[in-house]
């Protein structure tokens, strides 16, 4: 039993999520439901290739403890305890900042919860139908939790990827092992005990950002194999006096958070980012795009308007002008976004290769960010922006985007293939893409995993940069 205060023919919130989510019959989502999964964790697998040899995935795969029989640590040949694994692949999946992406919970699921499910593949065989279903509970209770958890105000302060992911990556996993209900609602109250993230690195400059899915992943698996050791835990850690609730957003709990209440699943929701960027900048940078094209040179720009929801104005590091000391920095500022693309007439990586590019810098101290009342009152239903280009010549130039333009899933695939092919070779990245599309039919989805591995022939690592 887990411990808690409920009282007569009370059911706490954990209990009630898991309850819900146990009960879930894995081929019960349609089509496009499942369809979305794949994508969402073909995108997945395309940043952690893509980002592999970035100097955070470097350390992460460094500190990660090498096994006989273990979890695969993609686009590597090592394999490692299924916490060190998670850490690594959640890192490396963060670690171009172009994760997916769940506005209403401003929260990051997918790069928590498939380093988690994959690690656990690999130790007890799931179904690709199992699978795949427990990616898409965890995707649902970590956006419920998140969304009625996160106000802006504590976004500001906490990272909602490190505070909401651990329980949604807990309960899929759980789900996905077949624990029994009181197991798995102590492994989410004790992913609770581990929410954690602070948001000072947009400010300082620093990289722990990269980590906070590396720590979610982990802790999540973590607390799964405490349950199934007979670990107890407070069940009631989201609504009591001092659970999740009252410790972070300092008021009572609703009183009742519920699972597929909706008319379709949270991970519907969820978009595939088109740009290596925060999420804040997407549109605002889209919009850029726009009026880049119209004018073909920056060179007339006298000034720069940019009108955005309160949730992006508001977001730690979205508002900055500099100085930029690294790329991350550079990434998470809407003006430098903006000027980046009105200087370089493109939406690219190559974008924040250099922070101190003069023809950048003289837009970003032209520009003004503010927060627009019509576009906060339509998010997170819609994420919009809204671009004023002062020239010198007097003319205006005005582009508004009423949402972000997700990335397509022929653009996933392609980014996809380019990254994999990269690093396992040609073939055994189109192997791995079939093996996805026909997840739902594998009897054992740790095929998947093991497909991520390079061969000991295949060794491609090139110098961290």
């Amino acid at each position: 039993m887990t411990i808690g205060s409920t009282g007569p023919g009370e059911v706490s919130l954990a209990r009630a999520l898991t309850r819900t989510a146990l009960a879930v019959d894995p081929h019960c989502f349609d089509g496009e439901v499942i369809a979305k999964a794949k994508i969402c964790l073909l995108d997945f697998l395309s940043c952690a290739f893509e980002a592999r040899n970035h100097p955070w995935s470097r350390q992460a795969i460094g500190i990660a403890r090498a096994v006989g029989d273990g979890a695969t640590i993609i686009g590597t040949r090592t394999v490692a305890s299924p916490g060190d694994a998670a850490f690594a692949n959640a890192t490396m999946g963060h670690g171009l900042v172009r994760e997916d992406m769940h506005a209403a919970s401003i929260c990051h699921h997918g790069v928590v919860i498939w380093p988690a499910l994959l690690a656990l593949s690999e130790r007890t065989p799931l179904s690709g139908a199992t699978f795949l279903g427990a990616a898409i509970i965890g995707y649902e209770a970590g956006a419920q939790i998140g969304r009625a958890l996160f106000t802006t105000d504590l976004a500001r302060l906490y990272r909602p990827t490190g505070l909401v992911a651990p329980l949604g990556a807990a309960l899929a996993g759980s789900y996905a092992l077949g624990l029994t209900e009181d197991a798995a609602t102590s492994a989410v109250a004790i992913a609770a005990n581990t929410s954690s993230g602070l948001n000072e690195w947009p400010r300082a400059g620093g990289s722990e950002m990269y980590f906070h899915p590396g720590f979610a992943a982990r802790n999540a698996i973590a607390a799964i194999e405490l349950a199934e050791a007979g670990a107890l835990a407070s069940e009631t850690i989201l609504e009591g006096e001092a659970g999740l609730f009252a410790a972070f957003r300092r008021q009572p709990a609703p009183s009742e958070i519920r699972l597929f209440a909706g008319p379709q699943p949270q991970i519907m929701a969820v978009y595939n980012k088109p740009a290596p960027a925060c999420n804040f900048a997407q549109t605002a940078a889209q919009t850029a795009l726009r009026v880049a094209r119209q004018l073909g040179t920056s060179e007339d720009i006298e000034t720069v308007s940019i009108r955005v929801p309160e949730a992006a104005a508001r977001y730690p590091g979205c508002d900055s002008k500099g100085p930029f000391h690294n790329a991350l920095q550079a990434k998470m500022s809407i003006p430098f976004s903006v000027a980046a693309v009105l200087a370089r007439g493109a939406l690219e990586e190559d974008n924040y290769a250099d922070v101190g590019d003069s023809r950048i810098l003289r837009l970003v101290e032209r520009t003004d960010l503010q927060s627009a009342p019509d576009l906060t009152a339509a998010f997170p239903g819609n994420q919009g922006a809204e671009i004023f280009i002062g020239l010198r010549n007097g003319a205006t130039v005005h582009h508004r985007l009423d949402n972000v333009i997700a990335a397509t899933p022929d653009e996933i695939r392609a980014r996809f293939r380019q990254a994999a092919s990269d690093v396992i070779g040609g073939k055994r990245a189109r192997h791995l893409e079939e093996l996805v599309d026909d997840c739902t039919s594998l009897a054992d989805s740790r095929v998947i995993a093991a497909w991520c591995r390079l061969e000991p022939t295949e060794q491609r690592l090139r110098p961290a940069s």
